[in-house]
């Protein structure tokens, strides 16, 4: 492409989001996966995001019976036959979260040697499964989650904490399907694919300890219970390690990952004439300063056709952490897009996109928003002081009112955000 028409940048993102998104769709990644049938009966259970649509999915493929019960955030389930699905609240847990699963614990207490378990996991599952270990208030474990969210702890630090506080996560659940077999599908949303992180790990032994959640709280000066000091303080609550007898007959597969979606929108991208550069799928940390690190690059490319020469598209992954100084609206992503566009400073040939993959940003009904070089000066034509809304954390709202925002809709799957820089 040797000439960038404005007009066309809204059409040509949605395009390079869509391609990108396609790789991860659970109708397209499920099928080679599937075990053999067991001698017994097939259960399915599962959170997250994806978790209804991979639901829906496996129940077309499976030629046999099959009992269930999968947990997803509101308004992302779709219709299933005999498994059944459960919505709950994400990012911060609630009732109907906990009461799901509940349930799933009553249904894996059925299984047997003979049976398999098929579990479902997607991003989101750590709060969608959320339900506090014996002698834990919820309410406790819903106010340390929201402190943790906005602390700008990162989503390591957030599981570990939560997998040593929660009933399903860090192995417990695996605990409780054995001695059936028990195969994970999991599409990850976490920086480097580790399982023990994607929903905080509920099938895999955990690699975290009693003494590093301690030190998360400890570090970010958190205010918790009394409960939940005695609770981490107590050697008997660690969670399950590799040597654990339950994983012996446990079986785990990433099926869409990070890289893959970025390695879809690099192909798009091509076809429209740009040269692209995957950074990394990795990237985390503070939204501010990840908006800075990359324009520091994009002005290196303007600059010195370094490491890549004009007309290009960078693209990024990862999730990145908001630390909230004010009560606005919005996401990481839009977060994101807004200290880009002020770093920038309407420069004439960057045009970006960032957006969640699941389609929703943080809270609201965006899945994140785009920038050209108008940006600051259409949102400055209608009254709109930007650092302001930057401050303020108000991103959404920022991008709403100059309609900037990316809203898809759920997608029903999940592989974190997506970021693309396009330079001419």
């Amino acid at each position: 492409m040797t000439k960038f028409n404005p007009e066309q940048y809204r059409n040509i993102f949605s395009d390079i989001f869509t391609a990108a998104v396609s790789s991860a769709l659970p109708e397209n990644c499920i099928a080679p996966y599937l075990p053999e049938k067991p001698v017994g009966k097939t259960y399915i259970i599962g959170a997250g995001k994806a978790a209804s649509k991979m639901a829906q999915i496996f129940e077309t493929l499976w030629d046999d019976e099959i009992e269930g019960m999968v947990i997803t955030r509101y308004g992302h389930s779709v219709p299933t036959k005999t498994i059944t699905t459960i919505e709950a609240s994400h990012p911060v847990p609630d009732q109907s979260g906990i009461n799901a699963t509940n349930k799933i614990f009553d249904l894996l207490h059925k299984t047997t040697a003979d049976d398999l378990v098929i579990c479902l996991l997607s991003g989101g599952g750590s709060s969608l499964m959320t339900c506090p270990e014996k002698g834990l208030e919820f309410e406790e474990i819903q106010k340390l989650n929201q402190d943790l969210l906005s602390c700008g702890a990162s989503i390591h630090e957030i599981n570990t904490v939560r997998k040593h506080l929660n009933r399903a996560f860090g192995g417990k659940l695996a605990k409780a399907a054995a001695p059936a077999k028990l195969v994970t599908l999991a599409i990850s949303d976490v920086a480097g694919d580790n399982p023990s992180t994607i929903a905080s790990g509920p099938t895999v032994a955990d690699p975290t300890t009693l003494e590093q959640a301690r030190g998360i709280i400890q570090k970010y000066q958190l205010n918790v219970s009394q409960a939940i000091t005695d609770h981490l303080n107590d050697d008997r609550n660690e969670t399950p390690k590799k040597d654990d007898p339950s994983f012996d007959n446990t079986h785990y597969h990433l099926i869409a990952t990070p890289q893959k979606t970025m390695e879809a929108a690099a192909e798009k991208i091509k076809q429209y004439g740009l040269t692209p550069l995957i950074l990394s799928s990795t990237i985390e940390g503070e939204t501010n300063n990840a908006a800075q690190f990359h324009i520091s690059i994009i002005n290196q490319i303007i600059n010195h056709q370094q490491p890549i020469k004009p007309p290009c598209a960078i693209i990024s992954g990862g999730e990145t952490t908001v630390h909230l100084t004010g009560n606005g609206e919005g996401g990481p992503n839009t977060q994101f897009m807004l200290a880009s566009a002020i770093l920038l400073d309407g420069c004439h040939n960057v045009y970006a996109m960032s957006c969640d993959t699941d389609g929703i940003d943080g809270s609201k009904d965006n899945a994140g928003a785009m920038i050209t070089p108008t940006t600051i000066k259409r949102a400055q034509d209608k009254g709109i002081t930007p650092k302001e809304f930057l401050e303020n954390n108000d991103s959404y709202n920022f991008f709403e009112r100059i309609n900037d925002c990316i809203a898809p809709g759920p997608t029903h799957t999940n592989v974190n955000d997506l970021r693309i820089f396009i330079i001419l």
